[in-house]
């Protein structure tokens, strides 16, 4: 990266989805690609996340979603982003979300989201690509 720093991501989960294995391997995957990774941990609020964001000067907010809540968590986050103004950070995810789910939060802002199963290089290149073409060091 052309970056001086290296890129800095916050992985979160947010609700009381218990299931964080598939949010510490992304979490490792872009650790290994060379990220610096902030792990939240277990029932993070929305407000906890953006918060810790903002505290960290994230580049990007991965969230890890298996319960469901993906149409109530990523809009909610989203409109704190916007509220606070991180127009230049990118907000992702993975976990159990429908095809057409992912659509329409990609529609309202929310970036690409992955489903189980993706390669996590694929996960790291998207992250990297987006924080060149989107934030300014």
């Amino acid at each position: 990266m052309e970056n001086n720093r290296p890129l800095r991501v916050l992985v979160a989960k947010v609700g009381l989805d218990g299931h964080d294995r598939g949010a510490k391997v992304i979490a490792t995957a872009l650790r290994d690609a060379g990220m610096e990774v902030i792990y939240t941990g277990l029932r993070q609020t929305p407000e906890m996340v953006v918060n810790a964001a903002l505290q960290e000067d994230v580049d990007a907010i991965g969230i890890s979603i298996l319960s469901g809540a993906h149409n109530t968590v990523f809009p909610k986050v989203i409109a704190l982003m916007k509220q606070k103004e991180m127009n230049d950070v990118l907000l992702t995810g993975g976990g159990i979300i429908p095809e057409d789910d992912m659509k329409a939060l990609n529609e309202m802002g929310v970036g690409k989201l992955f489903a189980p199963g993706t390669n996590t290089h694929e996960i790291a290149d998207y992250i990297k690509e987006w924080v060149k073409k989107h934030r300014s060091f």
